[in-house]
């Protein structure tokens, strides 16, 4: 069976997304990941805030490692994200997951995106399907 880290690499690999947005790995363990990223001016919407969909991609990534981290290939079913404060360019993006349970079929989890300031700029949750079918 692979390691959490080896999953993760073998799917950092195929996610071009993940590169153009420049995510580092900065941990993963058994259904834990914590990813980070550096908020780019072309990141940035029409209010020169961070646009909604970088942080809900970078949490959507977190749960993704998370998730597959026992071996099993597991795909979103359904997410949803709250955004609590704006960020800025320059600022660098932390998301954490962490498994709230984990069925056979179903994980449950949650992803805090903080900010620069450690400050909680986002919380996101997420719901998987666990296919069985081993990575």
């Amino acid at each position: 069976m692979k390691t959490p880290t080896e999953i993760v690499d073998l799917m950092m690999e195929r996610d071009a997304f993940s590169s153009w947005m420049g995510i580092n790995v900065d941990q993963v363990a058994l259904g834990s990941c914590q990813l980070s990223c550096l908020v780019k001016d072309d990141m940035l919407n029409g209010f020169h805030i961070l646009h909604g969909g970088i942080s809900y991609a970078l949490a959507d990534s977190a749960l993704a490692f998370a998730s597959n981290s026992h071996g099993v290939k597991c795909m979103s079913i359904e997410t949803s994200i709250s955004h609590i404060r704006p960020v800025k360019s320059g600022e660098r993006l932390t998301a954490f997951a962490r498994e709230k349970h984990k069925g056979r079929t179903i994980g449950i989890y949650e992803v805090e995106v903080t900010n620069s300031s450690n400050k909680l700029v986002a919380l996101f949750k997420g719901t998987v399907h666990c296919s069985g079918e081993a990575w």
